[in-house]
Parts: structure tokens; sequence; C-alpha cells
């Protein structure tokens, strides 16, 4: 059975390829690369949409391969401004905004607000499609969200984002400490047991 990551983002499939110790593909390399659109209303629902997409499609293109697809949806979530940018959150400061341009719009909100630090937290919703059929775990990370930019590891909103527990941001503790407290560990870490009873079907 193939595993295939169903996104295109470096920076997930970093970490995808890290917690899952290198056994993932990107859909791209498969597929070529193209958008997929995330209407769903959670983040469970979008990551379900992106798995389904590419488990359709590599079965349409090598329908004699089984292939596992393995979906991520998360984002960050502010309680005071009533939880966005949330399923938002690659899109906050628009259509074709970039990593940078949403960071930046996060950051002068939270200035808006006349605060220098604002609880907020992580989810990640992971999707897993087969010929077995479909799942959704979740995992979340909670922490302070700060009104300026700290190191140059992770991305996203790692810059400005201090998990509970530390005193620095998530791109200045780096991936190893990341994928130990991290939204999307957690949720691997209930995604792997399903993924390896999956394989060995």
């Amino acid at each position: 059975m193939q595993l295939v990551l169903a996104s295109g983002n470096s920076g997930k499939i970093r970490e995808f390829r890290q917690l899952l110790e290198g056994e993932i593909q990107p859909f791209s390399d498969l597929l070529g690369a193209f958008e997929i659109v995330e209407d769903g209303d959670t983040f469970a629902a979008n990551a379900l949409i992106k798995a389904r997409t590419i488990y359709e499609r590599l079965g349409e293109k090598n329908p004699s391969i089984d292939y596992l697809v393995i979906s991520d949806d998360s984002g960050i979530s502010l309680p005071i401004l009533n939880g966005a940018p949330g399923i938002y959150s690659a899109r906050y400061a628009g259509e074709g905004a970039t990593a940078k341009d949403n960071l930046y719009k996060l950051i002068q909100t939270v200035k808006e607000k006349k605060l220098q630090a604002a609880p907020a937290y992580y989810t990640a919703a992971i999707a897993i499609v087969s010929k077995y059929g479909e799942y959704v775990v979740h995992g979340w990370m909670y922490g302070d969200v700060v009104d300026e930019t700290r190191g140059d590891k992770g991305f996203g909103y790692d810059p400005i984002f201090i998990p509970d527990g530390h005193n620095k941001t998530l791109a200045e503790l780096g991936d190893d400490v990341k994928a130990g407290i991290s939204h999307r560990g957690k949720a691997l870490a209930l995604a792997k047991p399903i993924i390896n009873m999956l394989r060995n079907k």
C-alpha cells in the first residue's frame, strides 16, 4: 500500500516525513500540482475533501495500486477574534496571500486590539482515506500569539506562536522540539495506529 500526502505545502511535507520516518510521497509527485477547493466549514471537512480528491484521482490513474491518502487541514485560532483565522488561516489576508501576508495581518490585528500577546491554539485534523474507509483524528496545541516575529525556523504562524510551557516561539524552538508538542504531531500519534492497521490488512 502506497502512502500519499494530499498536500503541496513544503513545510507540511517535511513534518510528515519526519513524523512518519520518510514513508510518504506528496501527491504532486504522482499527479502533478493542482489546486483543491477546500469549501468545508471545519478542519475535518477540509481534510476529508483533500484526501478524497487525491484518492479518487490516483484510483483513476492507477487502479491496480492500493493507495492510502493522508491529508491534514490545520490552522490557528484566537478566542479574542472569535476563533479567527481558523479554517481560513492559509488565506487570512485574502485569496492568493502568501504565508508572510497572513502572518503580518494577524500581527496587525492583535496590535489593533492593543495587545502584545493573546491566547491562541493550533488545530490539526488528519484525514485518512483508503479502500477500507475514511478516518479523521485531531490534535491541538495551546499557547499565545505575540505581536512580533521571533526566529527563522518553522513556517506559517510559527514565528509568533509561543506554546504553553515555553518562552520561545515555534520558529525559535525548531523542528525537534516542535515535533514533540505540535498539534500535527499529536494528531499523527493518533493516526499512526490507524495507518499501520490499514497497511497490514
